[in-house]
């Protein structure tokens, strides 16, 4: 009896000891697979804030203004180029090559929004307005106000320039500020602001040499 109670007993703390060892191995288990499981939370939340990247926010309001703009800002550069022989007014030819530099960067931000939005590359060409010419607000010259232009000289280039740039100013400030108002890509409505900014500024002065 003294050697199977002694039996009993070793077995009875035997099996208590596997029962703790096992109960200590469940909960470093649960422990480390509930560490790991918040370190793997964690990393994707990481992951997704990275690749959120607020210039690849765009809309349908701003892939227009990208792409109707560029072909606004094409034509205003080509009128400004026509000064070169045509005008001896210092300032008319100091305020086209202003408008050249300032738009000429601007067409190629325009350009890398668009290709960096997934949507087709801009076009030069006035007929991508799909016929939004001066008559609608747009400030766009048709075929024949460019031609006029071209033919002209002296006071009357002068007088036929500035007037046309006004009115495409005024076109671009529209579109600008409509781009304000609606579009959602933060650094096409920074530009928006800016072509409000920098063409009424404008606009006010030739309406100053043509007054």
């Amino acid at each position: 009896m003294r050697i199977n109670r002694k039996t009993t007993t070793v077995l009875a703390a035997a099996a208590v000891g596997i029962t703790l060892l096992a109960g200590c191995s469940d909960d470093g288990s649960d422990t480390s697979m509930e560490g790991h499981s918040m370190g793997s939370s964690t990393s994707m939340e990481s992951s997704s804030a990275q690749s959120a990247d607020p210039a690849a926010t765009f809309t349908d309001a701003d892939v227009m203004f990208a792409s109707m703009m560029y072909p606004h800002h094409a034509q205003a550069v080509e009128m400004a180029t026509m000064v070169d022989g045509r005008t001896t007014n210092p300032e008319i030819v100091a305020l086209a090559g202003e408008i050249a530099a300032a738009q000429k960067p601007e067409m190629e931000q325009l350009t890398s929004w668009l290709a960096q939005w997934g949507q087709p590359a801009p076009s030069s060409d006035a007929s991508s307005m799909e016929g939004m010419d001066h008559g609608s607000g747009s400030g766009m010259m048709t075929a024949q106000d460019m031609d006029s232009l071209m033919s002209a000289s002296g006071a009357d280039f002068d007088r036929q320039w500035l007037t046309m740039m006004i009115a495409h100013h005024q076109g671009a400030v529209t579109m600008a500020e409509k781009e304000i108002a609606d579009g959602s890509n933060a650094d096409a409505v920074a530009m928006a602001r800016t072509i409000v900014e920098t063409q009424n500024a404008e606009i006010s002065r030739m309406q100053q040499l043509l007054g």
